[in-house]
């Protein structure tokens, strides 16, 4: 891994103004960090095995210590009274609930081990921006924001996440929790806003915490994990893959836009759609009628883009599983999510509806043994490693179930606030999630190779293979490409269209300007 999350390259490119208003904010606390207890030293009784998917970031931390690639936030809009000292102890409450956010890493014998600490009260630093212009304030939030994902997390000294709250008004706040992906994944972060939830709502009306003690913790399923993966049955499902990905093509790449770095940067940007809900809904009953799961469904129209785009018909794409086994590991924090390598076979020219049983085939022997971490296929096919792009995969795909978010927290109303992370871990990632208002996509993507233009075309191409897909399920692939260069060219001639009637009227206004 690189450097390039460096706070001092991330302060170099901001501008004067920015650069003020971060430092202004919180450029002390970062240089100047608050006095934290030494490391708690390991014990053989209270030290456990890291999981495999804990071991592999352990060991990236190793070669580059602190980049914030595999940090994650979440924000919310707080609107109402808040009473910060319940919000600390709510916090509070859930660190001591779950061991692993009061866990730290450390070697024994050579090995890499987790050590759960003490519960302690929880910090919640207040920024106050209340007295800043609502335009500057807008501006001094965003900025704090970026600077917050980038302040490194020490895996041997903890605490691996951290509490932020922003007051942007007497009745107004922005609370961001910010975690290393080390104790926590995509469903640790919707386990943690409903526990908010249910403890701040109880603590504010004086009551204890509703929820009932966890049967286990995320050293437990550590535990398990190794003690379970080995043997004839873990040896059976890799020799599996061995044979699944035997030939794969080590590189499936949309052409960028600039030559490929020697070393990745991570460097990423975020560009969001939300398609609309007759879509979404077309997508269901098409699903419903054929028998296939929305993800095959969506996997196999983003295999078609994919196709067109690359020129290759031997496909692979990453896929993120949560991996969340046995049940009662559904109510913990901690990195569970496991990825899977989906080889899909796009040759002969198939009909798409023959591409999407290609892709159930696919999904089917990929979920029947998903239990192989990514770590140990890795290490068991070996591919030729590069510091350029990912081993065995290049672009992920993801399809997610939103619950409707909480509306109120304790008497305070909520809504989410979307954090721009700026890191790419792969080339491309395409993610949507299925909400009452139609399907959300997030494609991410380097910005060492992409340009945001080429990020939002991609989008407009798969909303309109997904369109044809649904309405001619039987065309074939290169009917599809025929099809989406059509669409391209009229989208291309609309802008030109849209372009020049926006000169016309700016023209118009400058005459009538030197008339009057």
């Amino acid at each position: 891994m690189s450097g390039s999350f460096d706070l001092s390259a991330r302060l170099a490119g901001l501008s004067p103004e920015r650069r003020a208003l971060f430092e202004l904010l919180v450029l002390d606390e970062v240089r100047e960090p608050r006095e934290q207890p030494e490391a708690p030293a390991p014990s053989v009784a209270a030290a456990a095995p890291l999981s495999f998917g804990q071991e592999r970031l352990w060991l990236l931390d190793r070669l580059d210590p602190g980049n914030p690639v595999y940090h994650m936030a979440a924000a919310l809009t707080l609107t109402g009274p808040l009473d910060r000292a319940v919000l600390a102890r709510s916090f509070a409450e859930i660190v001591r609930r779950h061991a692993v956010l009061r866990t730290t890493f450390h070697e024994e014998d050579g090995r890499p081990v987790q050590v759960a600490g003490p519960p302690h009260p929880e910090d919640l630093p207040l920024v106050d921006l209340s007295g800043l212009p609502h335009p500057l304030q807008d501006a001094a939030l965003r900025v704090a924001l970026e600077a917050e994902l980038a302040v490194p997390f020490d895996l041997t000294r903890g605490p691996l996440h951290r509490l932020r709250l922003f007051r942007l008004g007497a009745a107004e706040h922005v609370l961001v929790a910010t975690l290393h992906h080390i104790v926590s994944d995509a469903w640790s972060m919707a386990v943690l806003g409903r526990e908010l939830t249910a403890i701040h709502a109880a603590f504010a009306a004086g009551l204890p915490s509703p929820l009932p003690e966890l049967p286990l913790q995320y050293a437990d399923y550590a535990r398990e994990q190794r003690a379970r993966l080995q043997g004839a049955g873990l040896e059976e499902q890799v020799e599996w893959w061995r044979r699944r990905l035997a030939g794969a093509p080590e590189v499936v790449e949309i052409p960028p836009d600039r030559p490929r770095p020697a070393a990745r940067r991570f460097r990423g940007g975020l560009c969001r759609r939300l398609l609309p809900l007759e879509l979404s809904e077309r997508v269901g009953r098409f699903c419903r009628d054929r028998s296939v799961t929305p993800f095959m469904a969506l996997l196999a129209a983003f295999e078609v883009l994919l196709q067109i785009r690359t020129g290759q018909t031997d496909l692979i794409v990453g896929v993120d599983i949560a991996n969340r086994n046995p049940p009662e590991t559904e109510a913990l924090l901690g990195f569970f999510i496991n990825q899977l390598v989906f080889r899909v076979d796009a040759s002969g020219d198939p009909a798409w509806s023959d591409l999407l049983e290609r892709v159930r085939e696919t999904a089917a022997g990929a979920f029947a043994h998903q239990d192989v971490p990514f770590e140990r296929l890795v290490e068991e096919l070996r591919p030729q490693r590069s510091l350029a792009r990912n081993p065995l995969f290049q672009v992920m795909f993801g399809l997610y179930n939103v619950p409707e978010a909480q509306a109120e927290l304790g008497g305070l109303e909520i809504r989410p606030f979307e954090i721009e992370e700026r890191a790419a871990v792969f080339d491309l990632s395409l993610y949507l999630a299925e909400t009452a208002q139609g399907l959300s996509a997030m494609l991410r993507y380097d910005t060492d190779l992409y340009e945001p233009a080429t990020a939002d075309r991609l989008l407009d191409d798969f909303e309109t293979v997904l369109r044809r897909v649904l309405d001619a399920p039987d065309e074939r692939l290169s009917a599809l490409a025929d099809h989406l260069a059509t669409e391209r060219r009229r989208r291309l001639e609309a802008s030109r269209e849209d372009l020049q009637k926006a000169r016309q009227r700016t023209l118009g206004a400058v005459r009538r300007r030197t008339v009057d």
